[in-house]
């Protein structure tokens, strides 16, 4: 009864800070076939403040090259140009979409011997800053082309002649990415053992942050009684292999995956290190909506399904769900920030969402059933929180602490600037404060340190007075001893003085 009571009146605040800024949650996403929300501390949905709004759609006739069809990817590279693999045209297109302009579209290249090749459904396209190349997944061709800027292919991608890769699978690059060293990655549509990694060379390495297979109980039970099968049953029974990896993004150092299973509850998103250890392995961590949506329509429950991953500049992870076409921001301690987007027909909402990328301070989905690209502008609200995270992400907790409380002064129920504020304060000294607003945000690591914190002030400021009490104590017990040992002593005396008698 308490906790629903504590429920309501988190909801109730929600709303009234809302109000005080002479709002609704719809209100603030004006414009937008959705409203806005978050999650509180108990994991209930809440009206939120917008952390961004839908500001217009790109279609490939706005570019004068006209529309786009079925496109499956984009990427920016570090100009501001949008790469978008245009699947079903056969083509790349390097667009300047704050211009509206193209600047190249790649339906053919120039292999190194001189001939000509052209593009067939390419479905990934990824741009790297350090190599100054285009790495296209040609899907129907079977191959990834590496080429560079004008169109001359430096390097051809085919199935590997390997043991470790299965020669009765086809060769199906869905999505590429290549990393500093210039190492090749490549998600494959019927592969699930991890992404391909190739050399910088073209030389097959083996497969990459594969997933884990959650341990549900059929599959503990099916391992227990595999123990006792014979080889033979062994060799013709199920086997259950984990799901493939569908996005995945370069952030620093780091490549972070995801996967569209809606029945995948492990590595759901993972940040993967250079030796392919998953970073987010030990954590508990939930990406999506806390809950199943329920479709009136097909009376069925349907689960996160993350299509795509963009690790933005600030670090800040955008997280795209298929299922209900929206777009779930999270810091880099994976502490959500917003939801943006939805299944809808209007601007802002989409029917096939395929891809998301960050540029600046605006978002970008792709949608391939509308064959559009729909861009998302930062909200004043949602520059202020990034002010605030990127602070904190740089380690400056202090300095977080006035764009949080501004935080806090709009949207009185936004978990997340809470959980700064206790962060601030416990880096201040602050214990006291640390440990209220980490109760607050429910963050459990927090008050721990700040209780910690405290109980070491407690003892430094009381330290006279606890020694003192100490010190009585124990001469009070020292009297206490010499008292009882002379009682004794007396009584001993006082009985043999009765014997004698």
């Amino acid at each position: 009864m308490r906790s629903k009571l504590k429920r309501c009146i988190a909801a109730l605040t929600a709303f009234a800070a809302l109000a005080s800024h002479g709002m609704t949650s719809a209100a603030a996403a004006e414009g937008a076939p959705y409203e806005s929300y978050n999650y509180d501390r108990w994991g209930d949905a809440i009206p939120s403040q917008a952390g961004y709004m839908p500001e217009r759609t790109l279609l490939g006739n706005d570019l004068g090259i006209g529309a786009f069809e079925s496109p499956g990817d984009f990427f920016f590279d570090s100009d501001g140009l949008l790469y978008i693999a245009d699947t079903g045209n056969d083509r790349v297109v390097a667009a300047d979409v704050e211009n509206d302009s193209v600047r190249h579209v790649y339906h053919s290249f120039i292999m190194p011997d001189g001939s000509e090749t052209a593009l067939k459904q390419p479905s990934g396209v990824y741009v790297s800053a350090e190599k100054g190349l285009i790495y296209i997944a040609d899907t129907e061709n079977a191959r990834v082309l590496i080429s560079d800027l004008d169109g001359n292919v430096q390097l051809e991608i085919t199935k590997p002649d390997s043991e470790v890769f299965d020669q009765k699978r086809t060769f199906l690059p869905q999505r590429v990415v290549a990393d500093k060293a210039g190492n090749v990655y490549v998600v494959l549509g019927n592969i699930t053992t991890g992404a391909a990694m190739f050399a910088p060379d073209g030389g097959f390495i083996g497969f990459y942050g594969a997933n884990r297979v959650e341990p549900t109980a059929k599959i503990v039970s099916e391992h227990f009684r595999g123990l006792f099968m014979s080889d033979e049953k062994k060799a013709n029974r199920k086997r259950t292999v984990p799901s493939g990896i569908t996005g995945f993004d370069i952030g620093g150092d780091f490549i972070f995956t995801c996967t569209s299973s809606s029945t995948q509850k492990t590595d759901t998103v993972k940040k993967l290190n250079a030796a392919g250890k998953n970073i987010f392995a030990d954590r508990e961590l939930y990406f999506g909506d806390y809950k199943p949506v329920y479709d009136a329509t097909q009376n069925k429950m349907f689960a996160p399904s993350m299509v795509d991953i963009d690790v933005a500049e600030d670090g800040c992870i955008n997280c795209l769900d298929f299922t209900t076409g929206r777009v779930f921001q999270y810091d880099e301690e994976c502490e959500l920030l917003f939801i943006t987007g939805a299944s809808a027909k209007q601007t802002g909402g989409f029917d096939h969402a395929a891809a998301v990328e960050s540029y600046g301070d605006r978002l970008y989905v792709l949608d391939s059933s509308k064959d559009s690209i729909t861009v998302f502008r930062e909200t004043s609200f949602g520059r202020v929180v990034h002010e605030a995270v990127s602070l904190y992400n740089d380690g400056y907790y202090e300095e977080a602490l006035g764009p949080w409380e501004e935080v806090l002064r709009r949207d009185g129920n936004y978990r997340r600037a809470y959980v700064g504020v206790a962060s601030a304060l416990l880096r201040k000294g602050d214990y006291k404060g640390s440990m209220k607003y980490a109760k607050l945000a429910d963050a459990g690591d927090i008050y721990n340190k700040a209780f910690e914190g405290r109980r070491r002030e407690f003892l430094k400021e009381n330290f006279a007075v606890i020694a003192a009490a100490i010190a009585v104590g124990i001469c009070g017990l020292a009297a206490l001893g010499r008292y009882r040992k002379k009682h004794r002593k007396s009584k001993n005396t006082d009985k043999k003085e009765a014997e004698q008698l």
